[in-house]
């Protein structure tokens, strides 16, 4: 194989791995903080405070990572007409138009 196809193709996969990650490490971010506040209940020496901070920055990487790959993904499924009529592009005219019933052209 050639070369460059090989690297090209490393660096797509490394440029969909590290959206995946942020999604993974905000999602176990945000369990963290909801489980030590529910865990501190449990214990009546302290008083239960909830990780506000360590919450909203799970659920920004979480947020980030998960909208790239959903529009990773409905780009590529754009590109290969695996959409409905209602994700299609708005910009390139579509083929069903002339299909749809009750329209006259």
């Amino acid at each position: 194989m050639n070369t460059r196809l090989i690297f090209a193709r490393f660096v797509a996969i490394i440029v969909l791995v590290i959206p995946g990650l942020m999604a993974m490490k905000g999602f176990l971010m945000m369990k963290d903080a909801l489980f030590l506040y529910y865990a501190e209940h449990g214990n009546e020496q302290i008083s239960p405070g909830f990780q506000w901070l360590s919450f909203g920055g799970g659920l920004v990487l979480f947020a980030a990572g998960m909208s790239f790959l959903g529009g990773w993904i409905l780009f590529r499924d754009r590109k290969r007409n695996y959409v409905g009529p209602r994700f299609r592009s708005k910009n390139t005219p579509s083929a069903d138009k002339a299909e749809t019933p009750g329209t006259t052209s």
